[in-house]
C-alpha cells in the first residue's frame, strides 16, 4: 500500500534525520532520497487512483449508452405509430375538407377512419436515463464529441420541437372535440347527427388546418433519423 510506505519512510526520515550516528551530510543525502521515494510513492498511488475512477467512469458511460439505445429503440417503435396516426389523420381530414357542398359524408369513410377522427396523438418520449445522466454532470465524461453533441442535440432540441409542434396539433383537435359535442345530437336510439355536423362550415374550417400534418411528420423524421444516428454511433463505439 502506498499509504504504508509513506509512512515508513517518513519515519525513516526522522529517525535518520535525529540520530547521532550519521554525519550532517548523510542526513542530508538520506532525507533527499527518502523525499524522492515518498513523492514517487504519491504520483503512483494517486496515477492508479486516476486510472481506476477514469474505468469506473468509462464504464458508467457505457452502461449509459447501452440504456439509452433500448431507450431509442422502444421511442423509434413508439414513433412509427405516431406517424401512423398522423397520416391517417390527415386521410380522413382532408377527405373531409375535400367533400363538395352537396356531397354526402360517406359512411363507409367515416367507419373506417372514426378512430383517428377522435384521437389524439403525442410522443411520450424515454427520457429518464438522459435527465438522470444529465443532472448528475455526466454527460460530460462522453468521451466521442461528436456522439455527445448529437444526443445532447435529440433531447434539448428535436425532441421538444416535436413535442411542441405535436402540441399544436392537439390544440386544434382539441378545439374540434368541442364543436362536435357542441354539436352533437341523437336522431334514433342508434345514431347521431354526426355526417350532418362533418358537413358544417366550422368544420369545413378547421379541417383544413387538421389535414396538414406535415410539419408535424417532419418533426418526428427528425428525430427519428438522429436515434438512428445515435444508435450507430454507439454500435460504433461498443462493438
Amino acid at each position: 500500500m502506498a499509504e504504508d510506505e509513506i509512512v515508513k519512510h517518513t519515519k525513516k526520515i526522522y529517525k535518520t534525520w535525529f540520530s547521532k550516528e550519521f554525519s550532517i551530510w548523510h542526513k542530508i543525502s538520506e532525507f533527499f532520497i527518502e523525499i524522492i521515494i515518498i513523492v514517487f510513492a504519491v504520483s503512483v498511488s494517486i496515477w492508479f487512483h486516476n486510472r481506476s475512477e477514469y474505468a469506473h467512469q468509462q464504464q458508467e458511460v457505457k452502461s449509459f449508452m447501452m440504456g439509452l439505445k433500448e431507450d431509442l429503440s422502444h421511442d423509434i417503435v413508439e414513433m412509427q405509430e405516431d406517424k401512423n396516426s398522423y397520416h391517417l389523420q390527415k386521410a380522413i381530414f382532408t377527405y373531409i375538407n375535400q367533400l363538395k357542398i352537396k356531397e354526402p359524408v360517406s359512411k363507409d369513410t367515416l367507419r373506417k377512419y372514426n378512430n383517428w377522427l377522435f384521437n389524439t396523438t403525442e410522443l411520450d418520449p424515454n427520457d429518464g436515463r438522459f435527465q438522470g445522466f444529465k443532472s448528475s454532470g455526466k454527460i460530460g465524461t462522453i468521451e466521442n464529441k461528436e456522439l455527445q453533441n448529437d444526443i445532447m442535440d435529440l433531447y434539448e432540441e428535436d425532441i421538444p420541437a416535436l413535442l411542441g409542434s405535436s402540441k399544436m396539433f392537439v390544440l386544434i383537435k382539441v378545439k374540434f372535440f368541442e364543436m362536435f359535442y357542441s354539436n352533437l345530437k341523437r336522431l334514433t336510439d342508434s345514431t347521431t347527427n354526426i355526417q350532418a355536423f362533418l358537413k358544417t362550415d366550422q368544420v369545413y374550417a378547421i379541417s383544413g388546418s387538421l389535414a396538414s400534418t406535415e410539419g408535424v411528420l417532419a418533426r418526428y423524421m427528425e428525430c427519428e433519423n438522429k436515434m438512428r444516428k445515435i444508435i450507430q454511433e454507439i454500435d460504433k463505439e461498443y462493438p
